[in-house]
């Protein structure tokens, strides 16, 4: 019983056939689209953390600019855009 083994060449050849398959196709996007949601879900985790950490120092919403640049000289210059 010896086994079949695979030349380099034929390695070569069954890689790009599975490149161009659509069911290897299918499952990429399948992997990209759950590692996208998980990056996602992660980025709102860091996020929520964040705004516990700023709660907990006292920040609200509406008194973060302040509390941020409090030693800012020209507060105006940092808040121009945001009173739209």
């Amino acid at each position: 019983m010896a086994k079949d083994f695979l030349t380099d060449e034929q390695v070569e050849m069954e890689i790009a056939m599975l490149r161009t398959d659509p069911m290897v196709q299918l499952a990429r996007k399948e992997i990209r689209l759950r590692y996208k949601r998980r990056q996602a879900l992660y980025q709102l985790r860091n996020l929520e953390k964040r705004g516990i950490q700023l709660t907990e120092q006292g920040i609200t919403y509406d008194n973060i600019e302040t509390e941020l640049f409090k030693d800012a000289e020209d507060l105006d210059i940092l808040t121009e855009g945001s009173e739209k």
